[in-house]
């Protein structure tokens, strides 16, 4: 199979389909936002993991217009079974990225949506459809589009991990064993905060805060920003500085001085 990345000639038209099918889960999310009619169910025996009908609706919106799209492309989503890629490339969906927050009201949930090869995500995106703000990077690209406009998205050159910004989504992050890994990072860096989902990943692209370190993630939770966030000249691994793979463990640094501190200090 040939590197798609480079291969890939007709990239304008593999861009406007990333923008459409974000523009299909903004249709498909916004009804529900705050609605009234708006129900949960919870998808595991420990715990809560909501999905809700506005998570199942933009999947199956997404799943439909890519199998009239790009049959030949397989689909990787968090609500539905797996398709399989007949052509080398896949797309990978969270429909709602933060379905706790859409719960509550927040507007820091997310859509995801991402297209990879054997190699790993190469394009994606990261939208916030109540704030009509989208950031996407790949293919030569690397921006943000909302209310002020479309700006380019570079991450920061903080070089010392003390005057860094840190994000999490959750205090409690992981096992016992990666929450003092956590911790260790936590208590060398400027300011930590918690929550934001996959909005931190966004705001690290856009070069406002320069860490996000989680555990416990699924490949649709971090393909999109994997790919928005190198684009925009960021690194992210997991916590042994390898390719993020199925331990769920990711580090998204700004930059590579910022990234060898971190891991360092995560790997105790």
């Amino acid at each position: 199979m040939p590197d798609d990345r480079r291969t890939l000639s007709q990239h304008a038209v593999v861009l406007e389909q990333i923008e459409t099918l974000a523009d299909l889960a903004r249709e498909a999310i916004l009804p529900w936002f705050r609605s009234p009619e708006l129900g949960a169910a919870n998808k595991t025996a420990e715990g809560f993991d909501p999905v809700t009908q506005a998570d199942r609706a933009a999947e199956q919106a997404l799943r439909a217009y890519l199998q009239e799209a790009r049959p030949l492309d397989g689909i990787l989503g968090e609500e539905f079974g797996p398709k399989a890629s007949q052509s080398g490339l896949t797309w990978v969906i969270d429909p709602i990225d933060g379905t706790r927050g859409f719960l509550a009201g927040t507007p820091c949930w997310g859509v995801l949506i991402a297209l990879a090869d054997v190699d790993g995500p190469f394009l994606g995106v990261i939208d916030q459809p109540y704030i009509s703000e989208r950031f996407l990077g790949g293919l030569g690209q690397a921006w943000v589009d909302g209310p002020q406009g479309r700006k380019a998205l570079a991450t920061r050159t903080t070089p010392n991990l003390g005057d860094a910004i840190l994000f999490t989504t959750f205090p409690e992050i992981g096992t016992t064993a990666e929450q003092a890994a956590f911790k260790r990072v936590e208590q060398n860096v400027r300011l930590t905060r918690y929550g934001m989902d996959c909005y931190a990943y966004a705001l690290l692209a856009a070069g406002h805060v320069d860490l996000v370190i989680e555990a416990g993630l699924n490949p649709y939770d971090i393909a999109a920003p994997i790919a928005v966030i190198e684009a925009a000249g960021g690194i992210v691994t997991d916590w042994h500085g390898a390719r993020v793979g199925e331990n769920g463990q990711v580090i998204a640094a700004a930059n590579a001085e910022l990234h060898a501190q971190a891991l360092a200090l995560l790997r105790g």
